[in-house]
Order: C-alpha cells, then structure tokens, then sequence
C-alpha cells in the first residue's frame, strides 16, 4: 500500500507514476497539512505526531507492507520521515525533471514530469 501525503492525489497523477506506484499496492490519498510559517518547533512536531499516529493505525489495518510517499514542507516532511522510518515505514519521494517555457511575454511556464520514486535515507 502506498499512502500518498502530498498536495497531488494520486487522480491527477501522470499515467507514469501510476504505473510506477503499482509496485507498492493499493494507493491511498492524505491530504498534506497546511503548515503555518508561524508554526513553532513543537506546533510542527505536534502535527508530525499526530499525522504519526494517524498513519501508524491505517497501516494495522493492512496485511501488505505500507509505504509512506511524502511531498511537501521541508521542516514537517523531515520531522514525519524520522518518525515513520524509526516506526519501520519506508517513505519514499517523487522525483520530476522540470521543464521550463520562456514565454514571449515574459511568464514561464513550468511543467513537472514524473521519473521516479526514490526513497528517503
């Protein structure tokens, strides 16, 4: 099972990383939270805990290995990936080439394109 805690759910995902999350199972979206940049050291550690435990009880409830893949901000992704990798979940990262369009008017245009998930370490 793969838990995707991202801004993207997995319905608006490229036909390439579907097919590339095949390898984890079932996929099952969860929102990433709205992190404050007012938030404190502990209001970020508060939410991580507590995301800990919401996706400690979804993963008792499955009889296949969960993977959590975890994109968003830095500090609460950090904070989130140790605690599930010391809970024994790997978490793995989206990777994407971005391509960029100058545009005549001055605006870029940027296009993200799957490539791979690569695991946090």
């Amino acid at each position: 099972m793969l838990i995707n805690l991202s801004n993207h759910p997995c319905s608006k995902w490229s036909q390439e990383q579907l097919s590339a999350a095949q390898q984890y199972g079932e996929i099952t979206d969860m929102a990433f939270p709205a992190i404050d940049p007012e938030f404190s050291d502990a209001d970020v550690n508060s939410l991580a805990d507590e995301f800990q435990k919401n996706i400690l009880q979804l993963s008792l409830n499955k009889m296949e290995p969960v993977t959590l893949h975890i994109m968003g901000e830095f500090t609460f992704t950090f904070a989130l990936v140790n605690r599930m990798k010391a809970a024994g979940i790997s978490c793995v990262a989206s990777t994407t080439r971005r391509n960029v369009t100058d545009n005549p008017d001055g605006t870029k245009t940027t296009v993200f394109e799957f490539v791979r998930f690569r695991e946090y370490r």
